[in-house]
Parts: structure tokens; C-alpha cells; sequence
């Protein structure tokens, strides 16, 4: 496969703030992006599949319908990078909306909606998508699969890396400086789904932006601990958690009886977020990479950098616009694929072994 072929990435995360998508080339000195684009959910669908996510009952007709729904909108996502692009498209890697993740359940089980057939049978090109559900029939998590892409991308023998990503939920990938060390990675826990969630329950906004809202309130020590509390995060790794488990009824069932200030509810989740990453960071670790839409929030980078004893920088100071990481690595993820080479670390997910990962929808 030529290095100069193009592929396209789509990525909604458990946020749901609108689909990245974006059109890069990939080669020995990284990645080049091409276009970029932040396609929005229509609202009405968008608080469908918040619902869906929230384990609002569906039948299997909303549930189907809601798989073209996404399909469509994930096509329209893919078509505005396309546009005017010259030169091969090789692949466009489709991650879809995930509405259920639980690889502890009896069976595990993993779900990503946005019909593939649909974005290929509107673009015009091969698309790769449902790419968890391999390493979780293998025994792994199905996730975080980025890190793989983390290794090919920010590795060196420099320094030890952590590469963060905040978005609904976080998740680290551990990148020592050791060649014979494995690279390792999982989710941390909440990264903004709880603060994003409390918000627009209290004030209809979306997000916290810049933190401000947290930062007219105070951490409530006694609910922090309660948060922390949860049996995740003492889990050991290989782990992966969803926005399934950390969602607005969490949250309520651990308040206390006696009314708690919104804004305080806000800075302690804030809290939580940066303590529950703080604690997986290896004590090894020279540089932390930030990407996510999390690194925009300078209260929380403020926090990170008070808790780490490293620098915590943005991964555009290692090459890459934090905004664009995790859509960059599913067009990678297509490429792999396409290429018959493994997506998955097992010491990530915790499977038997390297995958191939992904369905192909053939132009």
C-alpha cells in the first residue's frame, strides 16, 4: 500500500459532541493531516442516543433505526473531508457510537452503532468498522484500542510517556522508553461524561467550558471519597469502562441527603477525574500527552499539573493536534486492517492475542 494513500477516520466518543473526522496520510515521520472536520449530531438524535446510552429501554425497531440514523449522519461526516481531496482514498475506519460497553458481563459484550454499509454505499469507498468486538471474542476488553496507534506514533526511547486521553471517559497508554518493555494502557475512569452530564442537567449547557462553572464551587471531600470509592478503580488492568456505569444515576445514588451546592457538585467531579487519572500514572513516567477535548479544560490541565510530578503537555508538542488523535487512529486502525496486521495489544485489552480487528464494507 502506497504511503501517500489517504485515509479517513470517524470518531464520536462517549460525549457525543459531534463526530471527528478527518483525512490523513501516514509515513515513517508521522502522520500528515489533510482535512479536518467537526460534524455535529442533529439534536434530536443526539439526545436519542444519549438516551440509548443511558440505558433507556429501546426496542429492537428504535434500535435498528437508530443504527441507519447514525449511519447517515457518520456518511454525511465522511463526505465533508472528502470533499475535494485529491489522490487515492484508500479506507475510511469508522469507530461509530458506542451505546453499551461491558466486558464483565455474562457474556461481555460491546456495542457501536452508525451503519457501515451505509457510509460505504454513500462515499463510495471500502469502509472498516466494528473493531472491538474481535479482541473482546478473543478475551480482551475491546478497549482502548488507540494505544496501539499511541506506540506506532509518540515511542521513543528518550523518555517514558504516558499518553492521556480525556474525553467521556479517560484513558492512558504507557509508553516506556525500554524497547523490551510492553506498552500498557486502560481507561482511568470518568474523563468529562460526569461533568458534562451534571452540567446540563443543572444549567442546560453542554460542557463546562474552560471549567468555569467548577471554579466557582468547592470540593466536597466527603463526596470525593465516596466517588472514589467505587470498585473500578481498584480494579487491576487489563480494564475499560463506559459511560454506561459512570452516568448521572452513579452520581445521584452517592450524593448525600443534604443539598450540595451544584457548583461544588461540579469542582469534586472535576476532582475526581484528575485524582482517578493521577492514580494510574506510573511514577516512571517523564512526560505526560494530553489529547481529548479535556485538554481544553485549563482548570482540569491546572489540576493534572499540581498532582504529577512530570510536565503535562498537549500532544501537539509530540507532532499531532490533540483535537484529532482518536480520529487519526481509526483511519489508522482501517489501514492496519486492510494491511492483514494486528490492531489490538493484548497487554492493553488483555486478549489472547494480536487481532485483526474490524469488518470490511468493500466499496
Amino acid at each position: 500500500m502506497p504511503a501517500t494513500a489517504i485515509h479517513v477516520g470517524l470518531m464520536s466518543g462517549t460525549s457525543m459532541d459531534g463526530i471527528d473526522a478527518v483525512a490523513v496520510t501516514f509515513a515513517e515521520e508521522g502522520v500528515r493531516l489533510l482535512r479536518t472536520h467537526q460534524h455535529p449530531w442533529p439534536s434530536e438524535l443526539r439526545e436519542r442516543l444519549q438516551l440509548a446510552a443511558s440505558r433507556h429501554p429501546l426496542t429492537a425497531a428504535d434500535l435498528a433505526e437508530l443504527d441507519s440514523a447514525a449511519g447517515e449522519v457518520l456518511a454525511e461526516a465522511a463526505l465533508v473531508v472528502l470533499d475535494g481531496l485529491k489522490g487515492e482514498v484508500r479506507a475510511i475506519g469508522s469507530h461509530g457510537q458506542t451505546l453499551a460497553h461491558r466486558p464483565g458481563g455474562r457474556p461481555p459484550s460491546t456495542l457501536q452503532i452508525g451503519n457501515p454499509a451505509i457510509i460505504a454505499e454513500r462515499t463510495g469507498i471500502t469502509t472498516v468498522a466494528d473493531f472491538r468486538r474481535r479482541d473482546l471474542a478473543a478475551g480482551g476488553q475491546g478497549a482502548p484500542l488507540v494505544p496501539a496507534f499511541h506506540e506506532a506514533l509518540f515511542r521513543t526511547t528518550d523518555r517514558y510517556r504516558v499518553v492521556l486521553n480525556i474525553g467521556g471517559i479517560a484513558n492512558i497508554t504507557r509508553l516506556p522508553n525500554n524497547p523490551g518493555e510492553p506498552v500498557t494502557g486502560f481507561d482511568t475512569g470518568p474523563g468529562n461524561c460526569l461533568m458534562d452530564a451534571w452540567i446540563r442537567q443543572q444549567t442546560g449547557q453542554t460542557m463546562d467550558e474552560n471549567g468555569r462553572f467548577a471554579a466557582r464551587g468547592e470540593i466536597r471531600p466527603a463526596l470525593l471519597e465516596r466517588l472514589l470509592a467505587d470498585d473500578y478503580f481498584r480494579q487491576p488492568s487489563p480494564k475499560s469502562t463506559g459511560t454506561d456505569h459512570f452516568l448521572l444515576d452513579w452520581l445521584n445514588a452517592r450524593l448525600p441527603a443534604e443539598p450540595i451546592a451544584a457548583a461544588d457538585v461540579q469542582a469534586t467531579l472535576l476532582e475526581l477525574t484528575a485524582r482517578s487519572i493521577a492514580a494510574a500514572i506510573d511514577h516512571r513516567t517523564e512526560q505526560v500527552l494530553v489529547c481529548g477535548g479535556g485538554v481544553h479544560n485549563p482548570l482540569l490541565m491546572q489540576r493534572l499539573d499540581e498532582l504529577l510530578p512530570c510536565p503535562v503537555v498537549s500532544t501537539a508538542m509530540a507532532g499531532l493536534d490533540p483535537d484529532w488523535v482518536e480520529a487519526a487512529a481509526f483511519a489508522w486502525l482501517a489501514r492496519q486492517t486492510l494491511a492483514g496486521q494486528a490492531g489490538n495489544l493484548p497487554a492493553v485489552t488483555g486478549a489472547t492475542g494480536p487481532r485483526i480487528l474490524g469488518a470490511i464494507y468493500p466499496a
